[in-house]
């Protein structure tokens, strides 16, 4: 008698385990991951464009910031 209660909770064991792997899976696939949003920063070209870039492509590297008279003699305007 022992021995049979013991097969029958071995059983229901197994089976609740078997059951809850497949609801996790199941929970898986029906719900959307979520989007990973995507931060951008504007900036200017060499040549005068404002751009969007990816935060992600940039490098994390610390550089010294420019002065004005720099910024103004960077940008290379083109005679249209």
């Amino acid at each position: 008698m022992d021995k049979e209660k013991t097969i029958q909770s071995r059983k229901r064991f197994i089976g609740a385990g078997i059951t809850a792997a497949a609801l996790f899976t199941a929970f898986r696939f029906f719900i959307p991951e979520k989007k990973k949003e995507n931060k951008t920063v504007k900036m200017l070209t060499q040549d005068g464009v404002l751009v969007e870039v990816d935060m992600e492509k940039l490098t994390g590297s610390r550089r010294q910031q420019i002065t004005d008279n720099q910024l103004k003699t960077w940008v290379n305007k083109k005679p249209r």
